[in-house]
């Protein structure tokens, strides 16, 4: 039984390699290429794989890019479901400066997806039996699929009980959220964009991730902050959390290792302090490795403890009582 099924609509496969430097009209010497199946809700299910979780990983694939990747993930022993499309799945690359250790994402767009191979993702999920506890839908949505994808999948969710987890951006997070999740978590720049507001202070985005859960959008709302670390809101407060020190190899990945360390501690009946800790040290352990590694469990549990003596307590930022539902 899988306790926790990821969605990704616009997988990748994912090549990583390193230059000294990028020179235009120059044959450049690269470093070895390394390959990583990707896509949010695939690299979720890669480190929930890591951690012990009973996981399997839906996504829509196909052409000679979807065998790599289902290889890659076979590779890693992550149990998944392709759902087939007639369209090629992308690549995509990402290179490191190594003389400036600047960082370049080459992001492509994804296939075009028929409304008959969109439909087929939500069979599936409708036919599982039994149902996972959460359900992680995580990435960007492909030509084809309508912005109100994951809303459908958030009303599937609500009727069927089971705990939705939403990484997105733009109309299809917006959407989504008018349905409501049980978790989202949005960068601060995607926080800005969906409230149309500046956010400048700390005080701010507190204030925009608590009203996310008053206007029941979502029960629980994870706001990540890159290297100033994370804050989680609840019903009644926000905690907060700073990032652990450590030496950035590659941010790629941090988000979706975030991730998946929370919905991992939260299956395991954390509080929100110990989930929040674990979805820290989990980002932090995926910017040691290079490319789509992704975080090392034993980084994690290294850097969860770390945590704990730096900053033995959360901030917390209470709602106004007068404000609370």
């Amino acid at each position: 039984m899988a306790e926790v099924v990821t969605i990704t609509c616009n997988p990748s496969v994912d090549v990583s390699f390193a230059v000294e430097r990028l020179i235009d009209t120059t044959k450049l010497r690269c470093s070895q290429p390394r390959k990583d199946a990707g896509g949010g809700g695939i690299n979720v299910a890669r480190v929930l794989q890591r951690l012990g979780s009973e996981c399997l990983s839906i996504h829509l694939a196909g052409g000679r890019t979807a065998a790599d990747l289902n290889a890659l993930l076979d590779a890693e022993r992550v149990p998944y479901k392709c759902i087939s499309i007639a369209n090629e799945t992308r690549e995509n690359v990402t290179v490191l400066e190594t003389a400036t250790c600047r960082e370049f994402r080459f992001i492509m767009p994804g296939p075009d997806v028929m409304e008959s191979e969109w439909r087929g993702c939500l069979q599936y999920l409708d036919a599982l039996d039994p149902q996972p506890r959460y359900l992680v839908v995580s990435g960007s949505l492909p030509p084809g699929i309508p912005h109100d994808f994951y809303a459908r999948i958030a009303r599937w969710a609500l009727t069927n009980n089971v705990r939705m987890v939403l990484d997105a951006s733009g109309d299809a997070l917006a959407a989504a959220l008018e349905v409501g999740v049980f978790l989202v978590k949005p960068s601060l720049d995607e926080l800005r964009e969906l409230t149309g507001m500046p956010l400048e202070e700390p005080s701010d985005w507190c204030d925009a991730a608590w009203r996310l859960v008053r206007r029941r959008r979502a029960r629980n709302v994870a706001l990540t902050l890159g290297g100033r670390g994370a804050l989680l809101a609840t019903e009644d407060r926000v905690v907060s959390l700073p990032a652990v020190a450590v030496s950035v190899v590659s941010a790629v990945g941090a988000g979706d290792s975030f991730l998946a360390a929370m919905v991992w501690s939260l299956d395991h009946n954390a509080h929100t302090e110990e989930a929040l800790r674990y979805a820290v040290a989990a980002g932090c352990a995926a910017v040691l490795r290079p490319g789509t590694a992704l975080c090392d469990s034993a980084d994690l549990i290294h850097l969860y403890r770390e945590s704990l003596r730096v900053s033995p307590s959360c901030e917390v930022w209470r709602a106004p009582a007068s404000e609370k539902r």
